[in-house]
């Protein structure tokens, strides 16, 4: 029997496995199945070229579990004594002494970077014995244990046949790794794509009423994946059945994207669009990356670009090596190279699909666009190659091109500034009679009601020369887009005012909501009272749920335009009816705020130019006192104009239809409108 020391240069190997590799320690089972599969691989490629001769028989690799042992078998290339010395106990540490330092936060690397893979066993492993027969003619049998300090042994044994049987003596705080249970959901994760049979103790069956186990391997792998075989053999069915093996919960995906690729670099893989309308992060980690058919990870930032994230499938690239880690993937030339080429895969098939059948294109649009957008707005070289098929939506529902689009909308929809305005909507029930306004005016509205639509509209002007977008209901439909200068109302100051009094003292208090009064001449025609939101304060609030930085908008109020429509006769009836019922209270204090006013002009004249201390104390006081009593005189004003208001139930059924149409109309004041609107009838 040979003893010895493990040729390490760092003493307490086993600890420091153990420490750091723990919260990951559930792949030494991929790391063991993997080595075993490699040495059945090789086996393979020997008897190709003709180097083995023997019977290669049954090659599958089989782990079993025992009372307290978890047991990884391979009639592979077996080791002799001295490849044990070779690849076992001659661990090539590179860089000993920083090696605790550097790799202390990332397991991964560990493994990754010195070839532990068959170390990673010490994870969950008090003790180590591999029982091992080398292919070679005449090859002796033999044994190596080790107890997880730097000692070992090796030992002759006898062993029917050629192979490797790895035996973990599980530790007491890893029982769980005896579960069988746990065991197979680990295979299932890491080996169910492995390309040589890896069974898993026997398949079960049903027999007087309890399972018993029969005679037939339990394969929990399937050697030949879809990504393997080449798009030529497969049909549309089985691309939905992979998909359906892979997401069994998932709705039937909208199409698929076969790669396959030899250079520069390896790579094959199906990437599949999901149905998805919304909630972007949902959908994260949905690809799973391969190494040669041995799982590596689901969180595949780095290697596909950040938009593709929210698709679905299988990546393999034996360039990508099994322990990934993140500054590896930000380095790593050809992760770049792989990460461009998915992208241009994606935007050539979509172009395709657009080309070919552009009606199956409109169809799937709804569920396409959130990829395509979130593309757009991430990276710049998918625009540019997008915007050839992507697509805008209008709110009967027909689709355009960017392209078509401009055409379709520059002869009606250019403002006097020969600005082109595109006009939109984000719910087409709520925002119904702005959309149909707009229609009657011979304009087309877009529907924009998706997740990345705010930030589309601002990625639209910055894109789109002399574009402006604006939603419907920002302003009363003939001012939308201006075409001349704005008219003025002939209505005098004082009427105005008046007007604008009676309807702002009944405009409902809202939490963070303030309504600016507006008096415009609109038509005969038009509505009487109109709500609009100004696009700019509102675009930014809305920016302000999506993007970082911009919270501050949220804390600010909604700024509303109540715009009162002086040509209708139900607010010509209002105004009439308001001189009137107050000219009587509202005389005296007309006469005052004259005599005031015309006081308040020359005091301020006189003291025009003047610097503060060459004003007389009598003359400020007498300005402050003038513009005390103006506001005085204000107030008792707009009281009576209030109190005049509240009894004239016109005026408050002309603001609630106003609130209602913006679908601010809730609670207890949509029941008094009810009411109110029963008894007006």
């Amino acid at each position: 029997m040979q003893k010895g020391n493990i040729g390490v240069t760092t003493e307490n190997i086993f600890p420091i496995i153990k420490k750091f590799l723990y919260s990951d320690h559930e792949i030494f089972l991929r790391e063991l199945v993997s080595n075993a599969v490699d040495a059945t691989q090789k086996l393979k490629t020997l008897a190709a070229k003709g180097e083995f001769k023997g019977e290669m028989g049954d090659l599958t690799v089989k782990v079993n579990l025992g009372k307290d042992t978890i047991t990884i078998s391979d009639r592979g290339i077996g080791l002799t004594a001295e490849e044990i010395d070779k690849y076992i106990n001659q661990i090539a540490f590179s860089g000993a002494n920083d090696f605790l330092e550097k790799y202390k936060d990332d397991a991964n690397a560990i493994i990754g970077h010195f070839g532990l893979g068959f170390y990673s066993a010490f994870m969950v492993a008090k003790k180590v014995e591999i029982v091992t027969k080398s292919y070679q003619e005449g090859a002796q049998a033999v044994k190596w244990t080790c107890d997880g300090s730097p000692e070992f042994s090796i030992e002759e044994v006898e062993k029917e046949g050629r192979g490797s049987d790895i035996i973990l003596y599980i530790d007491d705080d890893c029982k769980e790794f005896l579960e069988e249970a746990r065991v197979s959901s680990l295979l299932t994760k890491y080996c169910r794509f492995l390309p040589v049979p890896v069974a898993f103790g026997k398949k079960k069956e049903w027999k007087d009423g309890k399972q018993v186990e029969t005679n037939e391997d339990n394969v929990i792998n399937e050697t030949c994946p879809l990504w393997t075989r080449k798009p030529v053999e497969l049909k549309d069915e089985d691309y939905k059945k992979f998909y359906r093996e892979l997401y069994p919960m998932a709705d039937e995906p909208l199409f698929w994207i076969h790669l396959n690729v030899d250079y520069p670099f390896n790579l094959t893989g199906v990437l599949y669009f999901p149905k998805v309308k919304s909630n972007i992060e949902l959908q994260k980690n949905k690809i799973q990356l391969y190494c040669n058919q041995v799982y590596v990870t689901d969180s595949v930032e780095g290697i596909v670009p950040d938009f593709l994230t929210l698709l679905h499938g299988v990546i393999d690239s034996p360039d990508i090596p099994l322990n990934v880690s993140r500054s590896y993937l930000q380095s790593d030339s050809n992760v770049k190279k792989i990460s461009t080429y998915i992208s241009k895969k994606v935007s050539d098939r979509l172009q395709a699909i657009f080309k070919n059948d552009r009606k199956e294109f409109e169809n799937k649009w709804d569920d396409l666009k959130i990829f395509i957008n979130y593309g757009m707005l991430t990276q710049e070289d998918f625009y540019d190659k997008a915007n050839k098929f992507a697509l805008l939506k209008d709110t009967d529902n027909k689709y355009y091109t960017y392209e078509e689009y401009q055409t379709l909308i520059k002869d009606n929809q250019t403002d006097k500034d020969g600005n082109l305005i595109y006009l939109y909507a984000t719910n087409a029930d709520e925002q119904y009679s702005y959309i149909d306004a707009a229609k009657n005016k011979g304009y087309n509205v877009l529907m924009m009601d998706g997740q990345l639509d705010v930030a589309m509209v601002s990625m639209f002007e910055q894109k789109f020369e002399k574009s402006r977008f604006t939603r419907v209901d920002s302003d009363v439909v003939d001012r939308l887009i201006a075409k001349e200068d704005r008219k003025e109302t002939n209505l005098e100051a004082g009427q105005q005012e008046i007007l604008s009094t009676v309807f702002r003292s009944q405009m409902p208090q809202m939490k963070k909501v303030e309504f600016n009064m507006e008096a415009q001449s609109l038509g005969e025609t038009g509505s009487p009272i109109m709500i609009t939101q100004s696009e700019y304060m509102r675009r930014m609030k809305e920016m302000a749920n999506i993007q970082a930085g911009m919270s501050f908008y949220n804390e600010m109020p909604d700024m509303f335009n109540v715009v009162l429509n002086v040509d209708h006769k139900l607010v010509k009836q209002v105004l009439n009816d308001a001189n009137s019922s107050c000219k009587a209270a509202l005389e005296p204090i007309e006469t005052e705020m004259t005599d005031l006013n015309k006081r308040h002009d020359e005091l301020h004249k006189a003291q025009e130019g003047k610097k503060a201390d060459e004003i007389a104390q009598a003359e400020k006081d007498e300005l402050d006192d003038v513009e005390k009593k103006l506001a005085e005189e204000k107030n008792k004003k707009e009281t009576i104009l209030g109190e005049y208001a509240g009894g004239n139930k016109v005026i408050r059924q002309l603001i609630d239809l106003a609130l209602l149409q913006n679908n601010m109309l809730k609670g207890e004041a949509l029941t008094n409108f009810v009411k109110r609107s029963i008894e007006l009838i």
